[in-house]
């Protein structure tokens, strides 16, 4: 077989995007006889892609510039021996891809069932994909947590998208990022700007948080800014949580021996312990799940019905 020219190249970019080539390349395209890509290429200049590349490259010094390592033309040089040089991704190309994508979805003629969502009939989306989230973490399954990571994204993503369009007050992903990266350094002195004295550790660094937060937003109460839509054990160790980072004695709790009472006073003792409520709860409720589910299972291996079961029997196939 016919050896490559040394020059000869399969520059590969990064398919999110396409049109930033790497630094590294530049040294090639400079001595390259050819360089040749795909149409979103020939219009910067390139030359349209050699019927035969392998063999075009053989004779001077080709670069293929392509987004697509399943090119069959990338695939015929590589499978030559020219080497292949990657672009670096960029960090935020998938972000950007991304926002292209839920806009044309939402734009005409994009998606039905996308075009008529708004931020109410979004709102179950929102909190079901969070808890699907959480409970991959709890699982540790990484896949999972990748994939409910990006559906999680895709809410904010479109909520974005449906801000744009408010006839009053529009704002669209852009400003939200930018309002985000604004509150980060705001919120990080300590990184962004000269040495903050306050900061010492993780734990003092969380105190300072909400310190900024406070000026920033000039609330009056403690507890201002607490979701409280939030699950209830959630809320009462948030609740005591910033009672007792004011200052305030946390041993006012609500009196009373009603469960509702009793939970809350649980939940803020949890909380004051260094304990998180919610997630220990969590985790006793999906221990008492997969203990339903074991007893069940063993009582239909020996020929019971579980919905028949006596507590009695539900006891015998309890797992110890």
């Amino acid at each position: 077989m016919t050896e490559l020219h040394p020059g000869t190249l399969v520059v590969l970019l990064d398919e999110h995007d396409p049109h930033v080539l790497p630094a590294a390349a530049l040294r090639a395209l400079r001595t390259a006889a050819v360089v040749c890509g795909g149409p979103a290429w020939t219009e910067f200049g390139a030359d349209p892609v050699p019927a035969d590349p392998a063999g075009a490259g053989t004779a001077a010094p080709l670069v293929l510039i392509t987004a697509d390592e399943r090119d069959p033309a990338a695939t015929a040089l590589i499978g030559a021996g020219a080497p292949v040089l990657r672009a670096p991704r960029r960090p935020g190309s998938g972000l950007v891809a991304a926002a292209a994508v839920m806009d044309r979805l939402r734009s005409p003629g994009g998606c039905p069932w996308d075009a008529e969502q708004d931020h109410d009939s979004l709102r179950q989306y929102l909190v079901e994909e969070t808890f699907e989230l959480l409970e991959a973490i709890e699982d540790g399954d990484r896949a999972a947590v990748r994939e409910e990571l990006g559906d999680v994204l895709l809410q904010v993503l479109f909520h974005a998208r449906v801000a744009r369009e408010h006839p009053d007050d529009p704002f669209d992903v852009d400003d939200v990022a930018h309002d985000l990266v604004t509150k980060l350094v705001g919120r990080h002195p300590h990184v962004f700007a000269a040495a903050d004295p306050a900061v010492r550790d993780a734990s003092s660094q969380q105190v300072r948080w909400e310190e900024l937060k406070q000026q920033e937003k000039k609330r009056e109460s403690s507890v201002d800014g607490v979701a409280l839509g939030q699950p209830a054990v959630a809320l009462a160790a948030k609740l005591v949580q910033r009672v007792r980072r004011a200052g305030l004695p946390v041993d006012l709790l609500p009196e009373g021996d009603d469960t509702g009472t009793t939970l809350f006073a649980v939940a803020a003792l949890g909380k004051i312990a260094g304990e998180e409520p919610e997630t220990e709860l969590r985790q006793v409720a999906r221990r008492f799940a997969a203990d339903v589910r074991s007893a069940e299972a063993a009582a239909r291996v020996q020929g019971h019905d579980p919905a028949a079961l006596s507590p009695e029997e539900w006891r015998r196939f309890w797992p110890r």
